[in-house]
């Protein structure tokens, strides 16, 4: 069939559903913009690219649709690595085009010209480039079928001077591929150490949330044995909140309860998890891995299997199938041993934690520091951050998306949230980029218009977004929520220099002056100050009757005292030791 390249690709994201875009026009993707509107493909024009990213990334973690990135090439697609990296590591399966320097000029240092291809080697699950204009709809579908069958971003790179040329081509049929319930042998050697277990306990990761009825099929496999179950850092919605077996997160900050669950196990079922060393760390100065348990790891990848933890059994599969093949295996009595004490002490112990989390307000410091004691004699009147989470537990709505930003006091609120259903905790990941928070929600919400959604970012990393501030006020773009936790530092970096540099703050002091409710407001949004637990609560009670009722956008500045909770990187930093003295006397001027 004859038809314009431009009009093969647009026509090849039709028969894959894709249907919203994000990024900033330009002329290399013009031609195929051009034919967006035709198509039925939004274009989501964003402040920068980088934002656009995530935003692609929030769209589909809410959804399970997949969406593309698209920009102008050269410095436009730069500006999406950091947002690719995040998908990677949040296993999003996205779509990547990056138009290219036309052939004929590649080489030759024209303008934005750049490798782009190298650009996302280690960024993205699979890539390829367009090497013939015939081949584009073929490629494209490879791309489409790669990023959803390796759970990830997969890149499309295509010189722009293929745009526009008349070529004889056929559409392909979407390629499907049927996930495994994993290895007959495997699934019947971890159901046997299942079976024989005293202590079993479930570990759910993201698999679980992006398995079709995972998060059903792990329900189903706790109650069969009366097991606690864990979920992985960063990945609260993997079970719901509500049901008597949920453990809570590990890792950082996460749920003394799961910890103190887990720790007892003999063995431990990890679902659609790599077990990523966040999710392992000593918490609450517990060690809490139970380093003698048989593990029974579960993914979709198996070159995840067994790299961060010794493994008992690795099954390569879906988490929902091996779940169920696991189910199907157990043996009559698998779960009896110990069975009525181990629900009364699950039952206990989240009980112990649910008290000891509603009591938490301040945070201690360390043996020789005092940073948290200052602050608290700082600003006596001023909220905790526990504090306003708490505040916010009381407001936000059941059913309600909300994404989290990297920081320190986005990480002291993940023992707070739990879900009653997946794809409801929007965080940034392993890769850990600032500025996700307010993106990431803007994506879900266009994907998830009839649900609330709130996003949650510290003002350090909510600097690095706030020029989307200026987009999305713009009459097509749905009203989101945004709360950023306003204590003017960067806090994690804040408390590594109370704890091993002496209190010597490099860099980490934010401007007083500014007003991140003032500059909603100067962007024709609804920005709001919250001084006290009663206006943050009000404040966010209002956010969302404005957001699902009067289509408005609210921000919400919540001001917070400069307390600092644990740090990151408690297991990858120590005290420095000076050998040769550094002096300013031994700086020299430059030579002209």
């Amino acid at each position: 069939m004859k038809m314009t390249t431009e009009e093969a690709f647009v026509k090849t994201l039709q028969a894959h559903g894709i249907d919203n875009a994000f990024g900033i026009i330009g002329s290399a993707m013009m031609p195929i913009s051009d034919i967006f509107p035709d198509a039925g493909i939004t274009f989501w024009d964003c402040a920068h690219e980088g934002s656009a990213g995530m935003m692609a990334d929030g769209y589909t973690r809410a959804t399970g649709a997949m969406s593309m990135m698209i920009a102008q090439n050269g410095p436009g697609i730069t500006n999406f690595v950091t947002a690719v990296k995040t998908a990677y590591w949040n296993h999003t399966p996205c779509l990547l085009v990056t138009p290219q320097a036309a052939n004929k000029t590649i080489g030759q240092g024209g303008f934005q010209e750049m490798e782009q291809m190298n650009l996302f080697a280690d960024c993205v699950a699979y890539q390829e480039e367009v090497r013939d204009p015939t081949r584009v709809a073929e490629v494209l579908t490879r791309v489409i079928a790669k990023a959803k069958r390796l759970s990830g971003p997969a890149q499309i790179n295509i010189p722009r001077d293929f745009w526009t040329q008349v070529v004889d081509i056929e559409i392909p049929e979407p390629i499907e591929f049927e996930v495994s319930g994993g290895g007959e042998n495997s699934v019947k050697k971890a159901a046997e150490l299942i079976s024989a277990a005293k202590n079993p306990v479930i570990l759910n990761g993201a698999g679980v949330v992006l398995s079709e009825g995972g998060i059903e099929a792990s329900k189903a496999l706790a109650e069969k044995l009366d097991a606690p179950v864990c979920v992985g850092y960063q990945h609260n919605d993997a079970f719901p909140g509500s049901h008597p077996l949920f453990a809570g997160p590990l890792g950082y900050n996460g749920s003394k309860a799961g910890m103190e669950l887990i720790k007892d196990a003999d063995v431990v079922v990890c679902l659609g998890t790599r077990l990523n060393p966040f999710s392992t760390l000593p918490g609450y100065g517990m060690d809490y891995w139970p380093t003698d348990a048989k593990i029974i790891q579960v993914d979709i990848n198996p070159d995840r299997i067994g790299l961060t933890k010794k493994v008992t059994v690795g099954i390569v599969g879906d988490a929902a199938k091996v779940a169920k093949g696991l189910l199907e295996n157990l043996s009559a009595n698998a779960g009896d041993a110990g069975r009525d004490a181990r629900k009364a002490k699950i039952a206990e112990t989240k009980s112990r934690w649910a008290q000891q989390l509603s009591s938490m307000d301040h945070e201690d410091d360390d043996p020789g520091t005092t940073w948290n004691e200052r602050a608290r004699a700082d600003k006596p009147d001023w909220m905790s951050p526990r504090m306003a989470w708490r505040a916010i537990q009381s407001a936000l709505p059941r059913e309600a998306i909300i994404s989290s930003d990297i920081g320190n006091n986005c990480a002291i609120g993940n023992a707070y949230p739990d879900f009653d259903e997946g794809r409801k905790y929007l965080a940034p990941g392993l890769f850990g980029p600032c500025g996700y928070g307010l993106p990431a929600i803007v994506g879900a919400k266009i994907g998830q218009r009839d649900v609330p959604v709130v996003g949650f970012a510290g003002d350090g990393a909510f600097g690095i977004a706030v020029n989307e501030l200026t987009a999305i006020g713009r009459g097509e773009w749905p009203a989101v929520t945004q709360i950023v936790f306003r204590n003017y530092q960067w806090g994690a970096e804040k408390r590594n220099s109370t704890l091993w540099f002496d209190d010597n703050f490099v860099g980490t002091e934010l401007d007083t002056e500014v007003s991140y409710a003032g500059i909603a407001n100067a962007c024709g949004l609804k920005g709001v100050v919250a001084r006290t637990q009663e206006e943050l609560t009000d404040a966010l009670n209002q956010a969302i009757k404005d957001q699902m009722e009067n289509g408005v956008t609210t921000l919400i500045e919540a001001m917070i005292n400069q307390e600092l909770g644990e740090p990151f990187r408690r297991d990858a930093m120590k005290k420095p030791v000076a050998v040769a003295g550094i002096s300013k006397d031994d700086m020299k001027p430059q030579l002209a």
